[in-house]
Parts: C-alpha cells; sequence; structure tokens
C-alpha cells in the first residue's frame, strides 16, 4: 500500500478518472480513500473535532431513545418488534452520517492512515480520546441528561449520606 507518488500511486488511484457512482472500486483505491479521510480526521482542530463528537453521541442516543419507544408495549412477536426496533435505531446512524458526525467506531479506521505512516501516532491516539470523549458528552446529555444531573445534584446537595433523605 505505501506506493510511491507517482506512477503506482496513480494505477491505484484509478488512473486518474473518478468512478462513476455505480463502478466497483478495486480494494487497493478502498484503502487509499480511507487513508486520505484518515488524515483529515486525524488533522482536525480540537473545536470541532469535539463538537462533531457531541453530535454523533447525541444523534446515537436519539437512535437509543427512539428504539426504546418502539419496542416498548409491542405485542408483534418477538422477531418483528426487534426488526421495528433494530430500524428505529437506524435513524441515529443515518443522522450521524447525514450531518457528518464523528463517532467513535467510525474513526478507529484512522489506523489505517497511521499504518500507512501518513499521521503520528499521537495525531490518531489525540483523534480517538477527542471523539470518544465527545461521543460520552453527546450520548449523557441527550439521552440520561436531566436524570444524571439530578443524581449529581442530589448528591452533592445531600452529601455521601442520601438515605436519610429517601423515603425508603
Amino acid at each position: 500500500m505505501s506506493k510511491d507518488a507517482s506512477g503506482s500511486q496513480q494505477e491505484l488511484r484509478g488512473g486518474g478518472a473518478e468512478p462513476h457512482a455505480l463502478d466497483v472500486v478495486p480494494p487497493a483505491r478502498i484503502a487509499l480513500l480511507v487513508e486520505e479521510v484518515g488524515i483529515k480526521k486525524a488533522g482536525m482542530e480540537l473545536v470541532p473535532m469535539l463538537t462533531l463528537g457531541v453530535l454523533a453521541g447525541a444523534f446515537v442516543a436519539f437512535g437509543g431513545m427512539f428504539y426504546t419507544s418502539t419496542i416498548t408495549g409491542s405485542e408483534l412477536g418477538f422477531g418483528p418488534t426487534r426488526l421495528l426496533g433494530g430500524l428505529a435505531f437506524s435513524l441515529g446512524l443515518i443522522l450521524v452520517v447525514v450531518g457528518g458526525a464523528e463517532l467513535f467506531t467510525g474513526n478507529n479506521l484512522i489506523v489505517m492512515a497511521w499504518a500507512a505512516g501518513r499521521i503520528s501516532t499521537s495525531a490518531g491516539l489525540r483523534n480517538w480520546a477527542i471523539v470518544y470523549v465527545g461521543n460520552l458528552i453527546g450520548a449523557v446529555g441527550a439521552g440520561d441528561g436531566p436524570a444524571f444531573r439530578c443524581a449529581v445534584a442530589w448528591r452533592w446537595l445531600c452529601g455521601r449520606d442520601c438515605k436519610k433523605y429517601s423515603r425508603r
């Protein structure tokens, strides 16, 4: 894969001509395209990367909420219920793709650019860490944000011994 930038690289890119949308793309070209995307992702600045990571976490949380609300109380049977739930959850992933958000699982392909020696280890790890934290913030903030904040506030207000304030 580590071809020089001359003719060999041009061959992998398909001779310079962009393929038609329905053409089959050879694996070597796919690997090069993934490397290029990895370089761009690793070079993103902090704020856009974190923002897109938070959005991806929120989108997946919304997909999870939609899944839960879709399967709750369903009497269609196990299979159809899970099928509808899966379709509902996929909305979150569709939002990630359409919105161009940074999801940690997709950013693991940055390893292709690292393996080709086109980004440093620190750049790849930096991207993974920022996107992972952003995904966590987005998921917690969108999914269980109010409940989480209430629990933290309750714990802070009553200290470690919350039992004396509970009704149980």
